[in-house]
């Protein structure tokens, strides 16, 4: 009875954390990079464990500020999704760039600082909320 009592409890619980109202806008967002800015780092998505990323990563600086670029990408659909830049594929040092704008499109996130780029070399779609890899791209 108690297994039956903690099923029922715990099954309304995990669907509404993932209503559709909290997933990411599909709506594609073009954002224009500035064509002045100097591309210093580039990669290709690649397919993680929870969901798929297609499209590219580029780093670009300009005027001493490095912005992250996902060009042209199409990812699917997941709640909290998170832009990161990471030292590793699973996400444990990283920096969070940012709420996802939407699942399609050119979207431009500005970096704070200098990072490293020797160590923080992927850029990561992360859905924060489940701890789980939707896509990731070396930045090579």
């Amino acid at each position: 009875m108690k297994q039956c009592l903690s099923i029922i409890v715990l099954f309304p619980i995990f669907f509404c954390s993932c209503k559709k109202e909290n997933n990411t806008p599909n709506t594609p967002v073009i954002e224009i990079v500035d064509t002045s800015a100097t591309l210093k780092l580039s990669g290709i998505f690649s397919n993680g464990p929870y969901g798929s990323v297609s499209g590219m990563a580029k780093v670009y600086l300009k005027d001493g500020k490095f912005t992250l670029v996902l060009d042209g990408v199409t990812i699917s659909n997941g709640p909290d999704l998170h832009v990161y830049l990471s030292k590793e594929i699973s996400p444990v040092n990283f920096i969070d760039l940012g709420k996802l704008k939407s699942t399609g499109g050119t979207q431009v996130y500005d970096i704070a600082g200098s990072p490293n780029f020797s160590q923080y070399k992927y850029a990561l779609v992360h859905c924060q909320l489940f701890d789980h890899l939707f896509g990731s791209s070396q930045l090579l």
